[in-house]
């Protein structure tokens, strides 16, 4: 999953080296926090947020094969 989020960022961005993805494992949660260079974070939230939404619902639709849950938390 994490090599999902990875990839699904490294093709919105410019600068994919400065990618990075942190999981934090819980018991019922996996949260990804998403960690870009400061000029692409516009690009990975996108025009009100679609690009986030819809990178979220990807992880929600891929947790559900999986019976996990998963989060995407972008930093800054």
């Amino acid at each position: 999953m994490k090599e999902l989020v990875t990839k699904m960022a490294e093709a919105l961005v410019d600068s994919p080296a400065e990618i990075t993805v942190h999981e934090v494992q819980g018991e019922q949660v996996t949260v990804f926090e998403l960690r870009v260079a400061p000029g692409d974070l516009g690009k990975i939230i996108g025009k009100q947020g679609r690009n986030a939404r819809s990178m979220r619902t990807i992880l929600g639709a891929a947790g559900m094969k999986l019976n996990r849950r998963f989060t995407l938390e972008i930093l800054e």
